[in-house]
């Protein structure tokens, strides 16, 4: 297996936590606003989305209806999960027509 393929599967691993903390901080923060609980500041949800999560954290907060209101996730995270898929394709072309 060579370096390329070890990459992609840590890569995955990563963000496959990293979509799964993003569905459990969303649905934690679900619960303690309706609670009335100490809540999880929006720049960490954000962080989180930065780093992997996403995906899984828009369409969390889509179905539990959470921070549906708030333009900042609701035009941010999909802009992210954008920039995350152009990089995708970006670091993919540049494997297949410069480094290999």
């Amino acid at each position: 297996m060579n370096l390329f393929w070890i990459t992609l599967i840590v890569l995955a691993s990563m963000v496959f936590v990293t979509n799964l903390v993003g569905i459990f901080m969303a649905c934690k923060d679900k619960n303690a606003a309706i609670k009335g609980a100490w809540r999880i500041p929006e720049a960490t949800l954000m962080l989180v989305a930065v780093l992997g999560g996403s995906v899984a954290m828009y369409v969390t907060m889509r179905v539990i209806r959470h921070k549906t209101k708030r333009k900042k996730f609701m035009w941010g995270i999909p802009c992210i999960i954008f920039l995350q898929v152009a990089v995708v394709i970006i670091f993919t072309l540049a494997y297949w027509f410069v480094w290999r």
